[in-house]
């Protein structure tokens, strides 16, 4: 099969598309023929060697969201036959023609979706779900504040939150993109993109958070150290801070006083390294809880664009560029 695989020569992080053997599935594995693979910021990371995959994974494969049909089962698969439809996340591998997943660890797509879109849910809806309302305990009629709303992971988070009955406040440095948000919602028949919408300036946002909402029950934030001291000052008594992402920075100073006194807390997560009893777990919480909004048109994939799977370099400078609303996606004929 052919699979793309990061350089390895010394300062280069370019790819190339290269023949490789085919897996083969164990007794409780399914192989899929991948038709679509959903890009995402750690995929740029790990070819720029700075978020190798968890241990197991070929450092030099990378990919963590696909859809595709199963292509052969192991002797004890019993949830799937060959030629089902399935989606889901992986360490790592996933721009390749084939992969090999356990049978448990795949969802299957919601109806009236096409490959392409079924790429751009798992990493996306799962992540801002998780955060959002395992990690988060985000409730009907609450606020939540959304730092990096024009994200992925952001729009997927502002979906869930008016579809589940909270309350959403985005945020972006640019005026243009949150505007560009509420039109892509509205144009595709969406509900409200946003309750408020801000932009996120040296001020920061918490003023306005606080005189408009009352402080945010929640925050779910993309952006690290340079936002945590406004993230918290957001925040209403007991609020709780959920981070999913660095890209401001990792290091900044923390006065705890804050965290006593008003009684906050800041949980931190990610998806990729989990084990794989979690993202069992999450793969039966997509196919409870979300693949029925899905399916009733509340919850939908947003695909910005995408390019055919021998052009993974190109899609993923367009990823660099910073202009995608959405998912950027790889497609199979």
């Amino acid at each position: 099969m052919r699979a793309w695989l990061i350089d390895d020569a010394e300062h280069s992080d370019g790819m190339s598309l290269e023949e490789i053997k085919t897996p083969r599935p164990g007794p409780d594995e399914i192989l899929v023929d991948v038709r679509a693979v959903g890009l995402n910021r750690a995929d740029l990371m790990q070819r720029k060697g700075a978020y190798p995959p968890p241990p197991g994974f070929d450092p030099r494969r990378p990919g963590l969201e696909y859809a595709g049909e199963v292509a052969a089962v192991g002797k004890r698969v019993t949830l799937h036959k060959v030629g089902d439809s399935v989606m889901g996340l992986i360490g790592g591998g996933a721009y390749a023609e084939k992969v090999v997943v356990h049978e448990r660890d795949t969802i299957r797509p919601p109806a009236y979706y096409d490959h392409a879109q079924a790429a751009a849910m798992p990493e996306a809806f799962l992540t801002a779900y998780r955060g959002l309302f395992l990690e988060g305990g985000l409730a009907p009629g609450q606020w939540a504040l959304v730092r990096g709303a024009t994200s992925g992971v952001g729009l997927a988070a502002l979906q869930l939150i008016h579809a589940l009955g909270a309350r959403s406040i985005a945020t972006s440095r640019s005026r243009a993109r949150l505007d560009e948000v509420a039109a892509r919602f509205k144009a595709q028949g969406m509900p409200q993109a946003y309750d408020l919408s801000l932009v996120d300036g040296d001020d920061g946002v918490s003023e306005a958070v606080q005189q408009h909402a009352g402080g945010a029950h929640l925050v779910l934030d993309f952006v690290g150290a340079s936002a945590l001291a406004d993230n918290l000052a957001s925040l209403r008594p007991e609020g709780r801070q959920v981070q999913i992402g660095v890209l401001g920075g990792t290091k900044t100073q923390l006065d705890m006083t804050q965290l006593l006194m008003r009684r906050l807390s800041i949980v931190a997560m990610t998806m990729r390294s989990l084990p794989l009893e979690r993202k069992i777990e999450l793969a039966h919480i997509f196919d409870d809880r979300l693949r029925p909004l899905f399916e009733a048109g509340r919850l939908r994939p947003i695909v910005d664009r995408t390019f055919d799977f021998e052009d993974a370099m190109a899609a993923q400078n367009a990823m660099e560029s910073g202009q995608h609303m959405g998912k950027i996606v790889l497609v199979r004929d």
